[in-house]
């Protein structure tokens, strides 16, 4: 079913205050998972973003790919309905063309990297792409916060540099190998990194998964289950601009070569 989106949303930018009554109220500092309070009044049919707070990062545009940690919650008895906090692992949004909500292009498009946005609509044009209508009606109002990490291009790689490549004497067993070296802030552990990578099977060394690929950077917290252990100490103290080339003996050998694009410290 094609869903048709409004063309006027209307827009607090107020921190939170909207009708008496009627805003919710959220609490918790950026990047850790949002504290919300529903009021007890009704939420309105009218879709509504709110700014909660400004980051100091680049503006995201269109074409990027926008990402982020999202709660997303039902506004009758303030029930959870997903978040990306408890599972370790941001969104991604590719605003290349493809179907994407209006209500989520107004929450994400134009604004700063490190940005906290409220979004508080009826369930079909509150969901965004790839998230299921399940356990609710269209109609129901959700409450979404977003806590923007950062808009890249899909294509976004080390200046000057030419996409990552499996080294060809890189084998399973080797010890993490600088192939760049950085000049960034420092990866710490905990903290979530934004890369590009490429990972190969092994013996065939043939790449089976790739960023690029799967629409552009993808953000990863640098925590045991996150992520393949082997990423662990090889990303850890590394510099953001820095080329790794990474072997996991994790399930089905892997070859990886990770470019750290920004890295994100833990809150």
């Amino acid at each position: 079913m094609r869903l048709f989106w409004p063309a006027v949303l209307m827009l607090a930018t107020s921190c939170g205050l909207g009708e008496e009554g009627t805003q919710p109220v959220v609490t918790g500092a950026f990047g850790s998972k949002p504290v919300v309070a529903i009021p007890k009044g009704k939420p309105g049919r009218t879709p509504r973003i709110t700014v909660l707070s400004v980051g100091n990062g680049r503006r995201t545009v269109p074409g990027d790919v926008v990402l982020a940690d999202v709660d997303i919650r039902r506004w009758s008895g303030n029930r959870p309905y997903m978040n990306t906090y408890d599972v370790n692992q941001p969104t991604s949004v590719i605003f290349d063309g493809r179907q994407v909500p209006e209500t989520w292009r107004q929450s994400l498009i134009g604004r700063p990297a490190g940005s906290r946005i409220m979004l508080v609509g009826p369930a079909a044009e509150a969901l965004g792409p790839g998230v299921p209508l399940a356990g609710v009606s269209p109609a129901d109002t959700l409450v979404v916060v977003f806590d923007i990490l950062g808009g890249y291009p899909p294509d976004a790689r080390l200046v000057g540099r030419a996409l990552p490549v499996i080294p060809a004497d890189f084998a399973p067993g080797a010890p993490p190998r600088t192939l760049i070296d950085g000049s960034g802030r420092e990866v710490v552990a905990g903290a979530k990194v934004v890369i590009q990578y490429v990972a190969a099977s092994w013996p065939s060394r043939v790449v089976v998964d790739s960023s690029y690929r799967r629409g552009g950077p993808s953000a990863f917290p640098l925590k045991a289950g996150s992520v393949p252990g082997a990423w662990l100490d090889a990303l850890t103290g590394r510099r953001v601009g820095s080329r790794v080339a990474v072997a996991s003996a994790e399930g089905e050998p892997r070859l990886y070569v990770i470019d750290i694009l920004d890295t994100l410290t833990p809150v």
